[in-house]
């Protein structure tokens, strides 16, 4: 059957655990090391870099990030930053003015409310400049080991097309796949879904004809 994932009148069905259960086992078996793609170490670069991965790709940050993270090493360098200098740093990843000023306000409450140690926590975490849910899962998983679903473009498309939510907003879809993946695999989960989506269930052209996911995939094109 023809995918129909962008026409108004398919509903999405609430998946049956075992289809579920057997995309998970699928998705581990593909991409059983997935993990974050973002160079970084500890919580504070993780931050910074996914802040600058907004609308611009894990490579483009990581070419950025050795020279950012060697001139802005804590969270007050970040606070006491030229404004102009950071900007410039990280001009080639697009929208700097709005990410320099999110990351040197993050730098500033990071010093002035949290002793420069960025939260453990998604409530704490979303009250920083420049951090949504998004970053906030990206962080709690991958800095702090609890687990989080981060719905980003890939995440979302994919999770539509497999059936496992009809919702395009980021926060809705997450709460549904929050309902479905069980708890300990939700970051590991989001890691494998985002591979997956880079390499073979593509946004324009998914390659649904090589796509060991497609018998479980009601929007399959076979």
């Amino acid at each position: 059957m023809p995918r129909t994932s962008g026409s108004k009148s398919k509903k999405t069905v609430r998946p049956a655990k075992e289809r579920v259960r057997a995309v998970l086992t699928e998705l581990a078996r593909l991409y059983p090391d997935a993990a974050c793609t973002l160079d970084h170490k500890g919580p504070l670069q993780l931050v910074v870099a996914t802040i600058l991965s907004a609308q611009c790709t894990d490579e483009r940050v990581n070419k950025v990030t050795p020279a950012l993270f060697a001139r802005f090493p804590r969270a007050i360098d970040y606070a006491e930053a030229d404004i102009a200098e950071l900007e410039e740093m990280i001009r080639s990843t697009g929208f700097f003015r709005n990410k320099a000023k999110s990351i040197k306000g993050l730098g500033a409450k990071l010093v002035e409310e949290h002793n420069s140690r960025v939260p453990q926590t998604l409530e704490e975490l979303v009250k920083l400049p420049g951090v949504g849910r998004k970053t906030a899962n990206v962080v709690l998983g991958d800095a702090f080991d609890t687990p989080g679903i981060t719905v980003d473009t890939h995440v979302g498309r994919l999770s539509r097309r497999l059936g496992f939510t009809s919702q395009k907003d980021a926060v809705k879809a997450e709460f549904e796949l929050m309902e479905i993946i069980p708890q300990p695999e939700w970051t590991t989960f989001s890691h494998r879904m985002i591979l997956h989506g880079r390499k073979v269930c593509l946004s324009r052209k998914p390659k649904c004809g090589e796509c060991t996911l497609a018998a479980l995939c009601p929007s399959a094109e076979l």
